[in-house]
């Protein structure tokens, strides 16, 4: 198969580049023919070539804990393998022809000459490899972001169906609860009472409403506590007493307040009284369930919104870095408790603020807390410990996981490493989060061994 000057020059990246330098490029590469399954490189092989895919498709994947993830395809008349003034020295990944190919392929000892003698052709080169590097990280950064975004939405989908399911059934149950409500106040309104029986049931009834206090008492305590007061509701002929037992316990309201009670309003009276303040209270109890559901969804809204920064603009502000902290440990609650991870915080009281920008290092806090949750058996320990130190905001993440290899602590900054299980990672999560401390003039250090793990980032203040 023969190729000329005027063929490479129907390739986009040599448009501009004149006939004769192709013609050099032509003259000085050898041509390769690759059956389908066959390597172009392998992991670990030296990039020291250049080629371009003259006809068939070249699969590029990397391989993670043994399985192997698509990074890119390089078709007909796309270049590949090493660029003029690249520094790549060994291949991270495999060159799987998936088509028969026909591979133009250019050794690195006639890069000198090139770089000197044809201006246009390593112009061309250079840019294509500049392009190729920016949209190489951005699919991955995109990629990272992609995943943690799917995280987060998952944790926030769990933390809302919660408080949402909450007040579905508390208002089905609150509308049901009314649907009663004639029979029994056809009840209250019999009773004759005097004024002053009113205001004592009144005022045990309020007090218990507007001071409503927190019942603290163990479950066998409490189940103890609510069978003495069946037993005695029902020596007071109130029919159905153990339909009102554990809402009265709720507001603490026990045998001596029945007694009060029962004093005040008489023996005839008793059962239609204490059933109308089980009654009110109930109503008290979905109404403050329902609030409670409401305040958790909107503190989960602030949250969100405190942790995208949706309302600032992109600039650096002088920040206090808890508030980050806190919403990303909100986002990731949910991971927290699906396995039993105790979180202990060691905060300081008045601590610096730092100038950043505010969304980018919630990526930080993000990426730093989920690993350590993955790192992580059930039951872990999470520690996050914030403090200054001389010009450096000191923020210390460390998980009690099985801990880093030592021979990886010097790669797992860079680009595409991992050691996640494919499909849970791309590698890139890592290297965004030193570059965004980078940018930020700020730095990070890892130590680790087994049951200890340490990030500990330094912000500037």
């Amino acid at each position: 198969m023969k190729f000329s000057a005027q063929n490479l020059q129907q390739i986009p990246d040599f448009i501009q580049v004149p006939t004769d330098q192709l013609q050099w490029l032509i003259d000085k590469s050898s041509i390769k023919s690759l059956n389908q399954s066959d390597y172009l490189f392998q992991k670990g092989d030296p990039i020291d070539q250049l080629f371009i895919v003259l006809k068939g498709k070249i699969e590029v994947k990397i391989e993670q804990n043994g399985n192997y993830k698509h990074v890119a395809m390089i078709d007909t008349n796309q270049i590949g393998g090493l660029l003029p003034f690249s520094r790549a020295s060994s291949a991270i990944g495999f060159g799987e022809v998936v088509e028969e190919s026909k591979v133009l392929v250019l050794e690195k000892s006639y890069f000198k000459e090139m770089i000197s003698d044809h201006y246009e052709l390593t112009e061309s080169l250079v840019h294509k490899m500049t392009t190729r590097v920016r949209e190489f990280t951005k699919d991955n950064v995109q990629a990272e972001k992609m995943m943690s975004l799917g995280k987060l939405s998952a944790g926030l989908a769990h933390e809302l169906n919660n408080p949402a399911s909450a007040m579905v059934r508390s208002a089905k149950a609150l509308k049901k609860h009314l649907g009663n409500v004639p029979e029994k106040f056809k009840r209250v309104v019999s009773i004759r009472a005097t004024d002053e029986e009113i205001d004592v049931i009144n005022t045990i009834l309020f007090d218990k409403l507007n001071n409503r206090p927190e019942n603290n008492m163990k479950l066998t305590e409490r189940n103890e506590k609510e069978d003495e007061l069946e037993e005695w509701l029902e020596e007071h002929n109130v029919e159905n007493a153990y339909e009102l037992t554990e809402t009265l316990m709720d507001f603490c309201m026990g045998i001596p307040a029945m007694e009060e009670i029962h004093e005040a309003t008489g023996e005839k009276n008793f059962p239609h009284a204490i059933e109308w303040i089980e009654n009110v209270l109930t109503t008290e109890k979905m109404v403050d369930e329902i609030g409670e559901a409401s305040d958790r969804i909107s503190s989960l809204v602030s949250s969100i919104k405190s942790y995208t920064h949706m309302d600032r603009a992109p600039e650096k502000v002088s920040t206090d870095i808890h508030v980050g902290i806190k919403s990303t440990l909100t986002m990731l609650n949910h991971k927290l408790k699906s396995k039993n991870i105790v979180l202990e915080k060691d905060f300081q009281k008045n601590l610096s603020e730092a100038k950043i920008f505010v969304s980018e290092m919630n990526q930080v806090w993000t990426n730093l807390i989920d690993n350590a949750i993955d790192a992580m058996e059930r039951s872990g320990v999470l520690k996050i410990n914030t403090f200054d130190d001389q010009k450096f905001i000191k923020v210390e993440i460390t998980d009690n996981g099985e801990g880093i290899p030592e021979e990886h602590l010097n790669t797992i900054f860079d680009p595409f490493f991992t050691t996640k299980a494919i499909g849970e990672g791309t590698g890139m999560g890592l290297e965004v989060v030193k570059r965004i401390i980078n940018q930020h003039s700020g730095k990070i250090t890892v130590q680790s061994k087994e049951g200890e793990t340490t990030f500990t980032v330094y912000l500037p203040k």
